[in-house]
């Protein structure tokens, strides 16, 4: 059965192949794929391989994950080991170029068919495969495992979801997770889950997030935006999804007659959203400024939509208190370190499943607040806007949180260490045999 279904996935990569041109090109008109560089996904390396020497082959599908393994990529670079790192967006992609171009040689993850795959492991003969959270790719894996590269998933974590979905297929499951030389898991549930699911190695390590730098802002732009709003009493509602913004347009509506001058920023998990949020906010009769158009908040201004990409730092600045959305109509929430981490007191739904372990703490420390919908988010943000002592109470619980979560980044080097480690003699013979032979 198992080997009916990999048989079956891999006929329909064949089978499918000539019809992922056009797919790619519908990505690339709506802006998710990089046109410039559409050859790597299709496993075509766009630069040389570094010669001689081992290679780790880092990969993080999105900015959230490139983030949380940016310390682990750097540590690993500066023991002077070439790094490949691929990712699946192109936001991700702006982030490593802005963050980690230093250190590594950035590609676009090849598509999960063979031909691709075997394209991209051919040319760039990777000595160790790391992989960050839940990315799963059949053919990806067993290519691997055929070359007996190790392969290794960091910061691993699985949803409710995903779970329950690998644990109806147990074979199939054992079958691609037997694989994994090392799972590193983020919490006791996820660690519980890999074994269960098959994975013959895994460790507790805590969540990388809490080890990562906080959110860049750029000066210029913060500065611009705190002249703008001035001493006006906000708050932001980040990482929302659709259903969300009407719940905080609705808080907004009822909020602003309490608190003169209430100014509401809405930054949106999918920023091509962004002209249809303004339009449905001003349906509702509110001011809208959109960031996306240079616009400034002014005095009249009711909801400053943040539909930019790369400055949720400079928004989360401006607030002290924040709601994370994917929580109330969505499923799964958002990561709330990032908020945590810069002081920010956080009010969220019930919906958090995908960061249970985080959420717990913040709960526990104060540092965050449940709310089940418009009723009570509005009464949560009433209370916390007239008592700045409660404010403040809650930033600094939600910064002690993310300081006891600290230490993920020591923990996955020790898990690595045993692969790691001949990588970095190996480079060190080499550079000795260099100096022998230079004398």
């Amino acid at each position: 059965m198992t080997r009916a279904a990999f048989a079956a996935y891999r006929l329909a990569g064949v089978f499918g192949y000539p019809f992922i041109k056009p797919y790619v090109g519908w990505r690339v008109a709506r802006g998710k794929e990089d046109k410039r560089r559409l050859k790597e996904r299709y496993g075509i390396a766009g630069m040389i391989r570094p010669e001689p020497g081992p290679l780790v082959w880092i990969h993080a599908a999105s900015v959230g994950e490139s983030a949380a393994v940016a310390p682990l990529v750097r540590t690993i670079a500066a023991d002077g080991l070439a790094v490949v790192m691929t990712t699946g967006t192109t936001t991700s992609a702006q982030f490593v170029e802005d963050r980690l171009a230093d250190c590594v040689i950035h590609q676009y993850v090849p598509l999960d068919v063979r031909p691709a795959v075997r394209r991209f492991l051919d040319h760039w003969r990777p000595d160790l495969a790391i992989v960050a959270e839940s990315e799963i790719w059949p053919v990806t894996i067993h290519e691997l495992s055929a070359r007996r590269i190790p392969q290794i998933l960091v910061n691993a974590r699985l949803s409710d979801r995903s779970y329950q979905r690998w644990k109806g297929r147990p074979r199939l499951a054992e079958a691609l997770f037997e694989n994994f030389a090392q799972v590193v898991a983020q919490s006791d549930i996820d660690a519980e889950r890999f074994r269960l699911l098959g994975a013959p190695g895994v460790t507790l390590a805590g969540n990388l997030k809490a080890d990562a730098e906080p959110l860049p802002a750029d000066p210029a732009s913060l500065a611009e935006l705190d002249a703008a709003i001035g001493l006006r009493p906000r708050f932001a509602a980040i990482s929302t999804h659709p259903g969300e913004e009407e719940i905080v347009a609705e808080v907004h509506e009822r909020l602003k007659w309490r608190h003169e001058g209430l100014l509401t920023l809405v930054v949106p998990r999918h920023v091509e959203r962004g002209a249809a949020i303004a339009r449905m906010l001003a349906g509702k009769g509110l001011v809208v400024k959109r960031r996306s158009l240079g616009e400034l908040p002014d005095q009249d201004t009711d909801v400053y939509l943040g539909d930019t990409m790369g400055e949720l730092g400079v928004y989360l600045r401006l607030c002290e208190i924040a709601f994370i959305g994917k929580s109330i109509t969505g499923q799964g929430g958002q990561n709330p370190i990032e908020a945590a981490m810069l002081s920010t007191g956080i009010l969220t739904g019930r919906y958090v499943q995908n960061f249970r372990d985080s959420y717990q703490r913040l709960l526990r420390n104060g540092g965050a607040r449940l709310v089940r919908d418009t009723d009570t988010l509005a009464a949560q943000l009433d209370g916390l806007l007239l008592d700045p002592m409660q404010r403040m109470a809650m930033a600094g619980a939600a910064l002690r949180s993310v300081d006891e979560m600290r230490g993920a980044l020591e923990r996955t080097l020790a898990a690595l260490d045993p692969f790691l480690h001949p990588l970095r003699l190996s480079v060190s013979l080499e550079r000795r045999g260099r100096v022998v032979a230079g004398r």
